[in-house]
């Protein structure tokens, strides 16, 4: 650790002394009506990461007593996410920007069409005179948008849309109300928009802000998060170490006293949380009413994905330093109106009891769905995917619901009828990313059922592992998901481990197949998910009805043990 804090040092006293001078916005001294008051009368102490979950390049914004976060969610739908706290370590999911962004080839999943890896990308929300901004990019369209509404828990949504891609950026409001966008890497850009948001301003600013190629041992800034506080401009943004010992990537700062003026830089922090060398970085800042300031990053944690990371924030010498003593903390401490901290949580159980054709917040589906062929209605109690055209595999299924998996590790359980399948159907629940192992059941030629483990990576043929011939229409289905080792001392290592399992009475559980050693890959960009799916490969028109679905997240206290594999 010591060596790393050295580095460090020695990394901010040479880095940027000819920088040119970004501008940076506050999320409070922005928002005109907020109510600085606080009902958070007690501290109580949360671990990281306070979510352990795939909620990557999270923005945070305070409008009074609540903050409000978004983060990245590319090609699933119900896209952008919107949650809710009181204290910054306890989240609600309240809703989305948009159920449906496009519709296209891409979006739709037709042919081998698709939006893998693309999708919404880095989001910025905001708060200016009453009004909520949210703005992305969807690199599959080409395109970026800001959504805007009044009353974000009940949003009527106005949207604008840009022929252009503003690669993570961050929209900004200065203190005439005139709006603009910070933006991509490297290089980064200032653009003005019409003060409505709705369109670039014509003849507006729309030039180069600064160079962030700013030293020796950085490399590809970008995620911009800019602020104006107490007058000054801050620009936050991540760089790629490659010279900084146990370290990949790092949190910078840049900040001037005019908009478009000339730019010193500093690195805020640079720690990995003695994890793999995988920098926290990347996310936004915001005050509490009490007058508190913390940071709001994320960390790659393998294949679960990128997990938020709340760290405290002090100032020196105008600089918003992140950490303490230059580490990332482990345990932070907040103002809250709870007595103690309760893990949150993006992972719900379903028993599918719904009197309309609306599914729960948690889930989203892979990719567009197709509307006119799943049901929560036309069997009670039963979540049903009807194929209705031929698809090659999972990954171009569509109709796939899915949920965010959670670390240190999971189980999910669903009860499969496969009355409906026809010979070449094959249903299940899988560990979904660009490498999927699936356990469920497909119907061969000549009629006769089989349960079956399978793995698949993207753009190669299904490797069949294991089948057994399924005398019955109904089958238990498991995955038992392990992500991370917490040692005896609180030291956390990856396992990225997946068993798969089935029943034929929901007592007695068979695993099917040796394990399963997950990974995490830039072809989806995401973390593993649990799909529940089902596609034809001959003739369309059979259907999956799923009983239930049961997910248990393991308490974070107890120390995992490593299986050995059968």
């Amino acid at each position: 650790m010591i060596i790393k804090r050295i580095a460090a040092v020695v990394l901010c006293a040479a880095m940027f002394a000819t920088m040119m001078c970004s501008c940076a916005q506050n999320p409070d001294s922005q928002e005109g009506d907020l109510n600085d008051v606080s009902n958070n009368t007690g501290t109580i102490t949360a671990t990281n990461p306070i979510l352990w979950s795939d909620v990557p390049d999270p923005d945070v914004i305070r409008v009074g007593d609540t903050y409000y976060m978004t983060s990245t969610t590319m090609y699933f739908t119900p896209g952008v996410p919107i949650m809710k706290s009181t204290d910054l370590v306890t989240w609600e999911l309240i809703g989305y920007v948009y159920d449906e962004l496009e519709s296209n080839p891409k979006t739709d999943l037709y042919g081998e069409s698709n939006s893998y890896a693309q999708g919404s990308w880095a989001s910025s929300i905001r708060y200016y005179d009453g009004m909520f901004y949210v703005m992305f990019c969807a690199l599959d369209q080409g395109k970026s948008y800001i959504f805007k509404t009044e009353d974000i828990e009940n949003p009527e949504w106005i949207r604008y849309d840009f022929n252009r891609i503003f690669h993570d950026a961050s929209l900004f409001f200065d203190d005439d109300g005139t709006p603009y966008v910070i933006y991509g890497g490297g290089d980064v850009w200032i653009t003005e928009l019409e003060k409505d948001c709705s369109k670039v301003k014509e003849g507006g600013v729309d030039q180069l802000l600064l160079n962030s190629g700013i030293a020796e041992g950085l490399s590809g800034a970008e995620g911009s998060h800019f602020y104006k506080i107490d007058g000054t401009y801050y620009l936050m943004m991540i760089s790629y170490a490659t010279n900084v010992p146990g370290v990949a990537r790092c949190q910078l700062c840049f900040r001037c006293d005019e908009l478009l003026g000339e730019y010193e830089g500093k690195v805020v922090l640079c720690d990995s949380m003695d994890y793999y060398g995988n920098g926290v970085a990347q996310g936004g800042i915001v005050e509490t009413p009490d007058g508190d300031w913390y940071a709001l990053l994320f960390q790659d944690h393998g294949a679960v994905g990128r997990i938020p990371v709340l760290q405290p924030v002090t100032w020196e010498d105008g600089w918003p330093i992140v950490g303490v003593d230059g580490e990332a903390v482990s345990e932070i401490e907040v103002k809250s109106d709870k007595t103690e901290w309760t893990e949150s949580t993006l992972m719900y159980s379903d028993e599918f009891d719904y009197t309309e054709n609306e599914l729960d917040l948690h889930w989203q589906w892979n990719h567009n769905p197709d509307n006119d062929n799943w049901s929560v209605t036309d069997r009670e109690g039963r979540f049903r995917i009807t194929t209705s055209r031929t698809d090659a595999d999972i990954f171009h299924a569509r109709n796939s619901l899915t949920q965010r998996t959670e670390g240190p590790y999971c189980t999910t359980e669903v009860l499969l009828d496969t009355s409906g399948l026809n010979p070449g159907d094959y249903a299940g629940i899988s560990a979904f990313q660009s490498f999927a192992g699936m356990v469920g059941a497909y119907v061969g030629d000549d009629g006769q059922k089989y349960v079956y483990f399978a793995h698949q990576t993207r753009g190669q043929e299904q490797d069949l592992v294991r089948d057994e011939e399924l005398n019955q229409d109904l089958v238990y289905l498991k995955i038992e998901y392990r992500f991370s080792n917490i040692d005896e001392n609180g030291i956390i290592t990856t396992e990225d481990q997946a068993r798969f399992y089935y029943s034929l009475d929901g007592e007695e559980w068979v695993k099917i197949g040796k394990g399963f050693t997950m990974s995490y890959s830039l072809d989806l960009f995401t973390g593993y998910r649990t799909a529940l799916y089902c596609y034809s490969t001959q003739e369309p028109g059979g259907h999956a009805d799923f009983d239930y679905y049961h997910a248990v997240k393991a308490d974070r206290s107890e120390v995992v043990t490593t299986s050995e594999d059968e």
